[in-house]
Formats: structure tokens, sequence, C-alpha cells
């Protein structure tokens, strides 16, 4: 699981005894990886301002702004300061060519990070987005080059090929989780207590 939005949460569902176990993890602040001379020229226009450009400083929605802001300055472009709304609204209605890449690149490096997830976790059971980002632009998100650059890791292609990808898109996913886990530890407390010897 994959949540660009604020921030770049990432988190893993794992099978367990009494049930899924949520693994919660800090990947979004792993280092940010590029495959093309392009991206090392953005990330390395970042270097130079943040020194360690993890994967958050790309993929969230102020990831999406310092992508903007690079693409600007590596292409010595002339465009105005956006917030990120206003990056992906000029992006989608295609009025500025500059708007419309940082989003390409968003997507694409999204699809280099969620493979990565699904390799480090042996995601077999599929990768989800969720957030508050994509949820939004999945018709964009649909064309952009996000599962090429998921499925673009060399001899592991067809492992990752047979991993499904898709966008979580209930507007109360947080709170089903949170509802779950609360049900869950209201249910432990209330059962009785056994001792070793009892449970054998």
């Amino acid at each position: 699981m994959l949540g660009p939005g604020s921030g770049l949460g990432v988190a893993c569902l794992v099978p367990g005894s009494r049930g899924p176990i949520a693994i919660a993890t800090e990947g979004g602040h792993a280092t940010m990886a590029v495959t093309s001379r392009r991206e090392d020229a953005i990330v390395d226009y970042l270097r130079r301002e943040f020194g360690h450009v993890s994967a958050e400083r790309v993929v969230s929605g102020s990831g999406l702004e310092n992508l903007y802001r690079a693409v600007i300055a590596v292409d010595g472009v002339d465009a105005p300061q956006r917030a990120a709304a206003a990056i992906t609204t000029a992006a989608l209605n295609d009025v500025c060519h500059t708007a419309r890449e940082a989003l390409e690149l968003f997507f694409a490096m999204l699809g280099t990070i969620a493979g990565n997830v699904a390799l480090t976790f042996g995601a077999r059971g599929g990768v989800y987005i969720a957030g508050g980002i994509a949820p939004r632009i999945t018709d964009f998100m649909s064309r952009s080059d996000f599962r090429a650059r998921f499925e673009h890791k060399g001899r592991f292609r067809t492992y990752l090929e047979a991993i499904p990808s898709s966008v979580v898109m209930h507007p109360a996913a947080t709170f089903i989780g949170l509802s779950t886990m609360a049900n869950r530890a209201a249910d432990a407390t209330s059962r009785p207590y056994r001792s070793d010897s009892e449970r054998g």
C-alpha cells in the first residue's frame, strides 16, 4: 500500500492467525532512484536544495511542486509558480507543458517506487495506491508510465507483471482500517485470560 498525498505513506498487510497484520514503515523516506538521464538531472537539482532526495520529495503533494520547479529550472523555461492543485489542473487541461511533464514524472516515479515496494515485501497479492492524489485522476494515471515503470525491473519483470496494481477509491478507507483495528483490540480485551497450562 502506498499513499501519496500530504506525504508518502508506505505499509504492508500480511496474513496473521487472527486476521491481517498491518506493517507500518517509513518507506516514503527511502532514497528516490532514477532511471534516466532526464530524471537524474531533475533529482540532481533537488539534491542541491534538499541534500537527500527521498521518494516523498517527488511523490506527494509537495513533491509534485518540487518536480514542477525542477523541470522549470532544468529546462530554463518561463512558467508561473503553482501549487500542486494548480499544477494538476494545468496538466489535465493541457495548458502547460511543464505542468504536464511534472505530473507524468510524478506517476512514472510512483511506478518505480511501487515496484520496489512490491519486490521488497513480495507483494504477490497486489499493490494498492491510496492517498489524496491518484483517486482523483485515475484516467491520467492509467495513461501514464506508472505500470511500465512498475514492471521495469530487469530480470524480475515477469515476477512483477503478475502482480496487480489498483487504486483505492473508497472515500473513507482510512476509517475502515481504523475501525477494524479498534474492533480487533476490543475483541482481544474481552477474551478471558488463559494461562499457558490451559492453552495446552
